[in-house]
């Protein structure tokens, strides 16, 4: 969220706190713009008029390969038009004074598809076994990190180069075994740990992915009730 207004801020926290969202406040364009480039956020809010920059942000979220789908909420004070808002690419705008009851019923409206991201990108912590082919052909293997309904993280095992396209295998846990395969694409790399974006899964390996984040989100959320419990 970027913005300066303690009662704007007061509202969303009170309507977050009950969905149990987490919230994290910029009060300048620059330090949220920065942080919007490092990594995904499920929704944002931006005070256009009242923040120095603002609908600048909005332009330059817009841009950001990790949030060109997410939801922008603008807020307008006079300055930014709710047309101008919507143009640069905000899913909703806000007049002030915002009422609480005004920010419930669009966040209400909003939520589903702000899980539906959430899902896209939330990153699940495993180890598994990998295979994967190169495009000339060579094969080698890897452990699985973290995997998400968009890709995975890796930590190679093989000293085979991996770049652009390349082929990916891993049997997914259940009764019984499913094997996943899928082209995708090698976006970013470092010494250790390798991230790949799915292109492409037939429909057999898709329905048994989605049928394993589902298993993974609700033993998430029984640990997380759990721990709450007690």
């Amino acid at each position: 969220m970027m913005t300066r207004d303690l009662n704007l801020l007061g509202h969303i926290k009170a309507i977050l706190n009950e969905h149990g969202a987490s919230l994290d406040l910029r009060q300048d364009s620059a330090s949220a713009i920065e942080l919007v480039s490092r990594r995904h956020w499920d929704g944002l809010v931006i005070d256009c008029d009242d923040v120095p920059g603002g609908t600048e942000a909005i332009t330059q979220v817009r841009n950001s390969p990790s949030n060109k789908q997410g939801l922008i909420f603008a807020v307008v004070n006079g300055s930014t038009s709710v047309d101008t808002a919507l143009d640069l690419g905000s899913n909703f705008v806000l007049s002030k004074p915002v009422s609480e009851i005004r920010w419930r019923t669009v966040l209400n409206a909003a939520l589903p598809k702000m899980e539906r991201e959430h899902r896209r990108y939330f990153r699940y912590e495993v180890d598994l076994p990998v295979r994967l082919r190169n495009h000339v052909g060579q094969t080698s293997r890897a452990r699985m990190k973290n995997v998400s309904e968009g890709g995975l993280a890796i930590r190679p095992i093989d000293a085979v180069r991996l770049e652009g396209v390349i082929n990916v295998e891993f049997e997914i846990p259940s009764i019984k075994a499913q094997v996943f395969r899928a082209k995708a694409k090698v976006v970013w790399s470092d010494d250790l740990v390798m991230g790949l974006r799915f292109l492409y899964a037939d429909e057999t390996s898709g329905g048994a992915l989605q049928g394993w984040l589902n298993s993974l989100e609700a033993q998430l959320q029984f640990r997380e009730s759990s721990q709450r419990s007690q």
